[in-house]
């Protein structure tokens, strides 16, 4: 946050030194390059504080009267307006950027969850314990929970993660995205491979509310499948 603040206004009063050679639309341009600076550290706070202070130094060393925080020319007045309209846009381009690239990186996190569960199937020779365990971990990190477990009893419970993706308490669906996943009792991640069940993973998620996206549950269905397949290999 102090970058933000005495970051504009520094780089002000160096270009306020050089304003007889340097005109005040390039100048605005210097101060927008440190507020995507500021606002590439991903904090949106940051970055709206950089673009009003990117505009009011810009106003202090730049504009006449010098000094003072008032403009009595119109150009300069548009100047900085689209400062700080400017400044904030970077910043929310910024923040979307950093976004979609922690989405990408999830992403390929999940698949190399995926494809890691499938060469320890495909490998065959793992004892079904471990198996099960390792999976079980892999569905922890990408729903994000407390814990995961396999378990082989046939009793069903009141919310399972149905093979869409969905959940469900009992015959109702539960909005993941706006309620997020209960936190009273244990899921239910049916360990099936062709409609045959091998068992289940028992999630918990109770020490806060998560709300894994489809995508994430979609995920935890193709690692429960794999589970399956594993278990059948091992059997045979």
């Amino acid at each position: 946050m102090t970058l933000a603040l005495l970051g504009p206004a520094l780089v002000g009063w160096l270009l306020g030194l050089a304003r007889d050679v340097v005109d005040n639309a390039n100048a605005a341009l210097v101060l927008v390059l440190v507020v995507v600076g500021v606002a590439a550290t991903g904090r949106r706070l940051a970055g709206i504080v950089a673009a009003l202070s990117a505009t009011a130094w810009f106003d202090f060393f730049l504009t006449e009267p010098y000094l003072t925080f008032t403009i009595n020319d119109r150009n300069d007045v548009e100047t900085a307006v689209l400062l700080i309209l400017v400044g904030l846009a970077v910043t929310e381009l910024s923040l979307w950027g950093r976004r979609q690239q922690g989405r990408a990186s999830r992403r390929e996190g999940y698949l190399s969850g995926v494809a890691s569960a499938a060469r320890i199937v495909a490998a065959g020779g793992t004892p079904t314990g471990e198996l099960v365990e390792r999976i079980a971990d892999q569905v922890t990190t990408v729903l994000d929970v407390d814990g995961c477990r396999y378990d082989d009893g046939a009793r069903a419970l009141r919310y399972r993660l149905r093979p869409d993706g969905t959940l469900t308490d009992g015959d109702r669906t539960v909005d993941v995205d706006r309620s997020g996943l209960p936190t009273d009792d244990v899921i239910e991640l049916p360990v099936q491979h062709a409609g045959v069940g091998h068992g289940r993973f028992l999630i918990t998620a109770a020490t806060r509310i998560r709300r894994p996206s489809l995508e994430q549950r979609l995920v935890a269905v193709t690692l429960a499948e794999q589970a399956a397949a594993g278990l059948i290999t091992s059997t045979r």
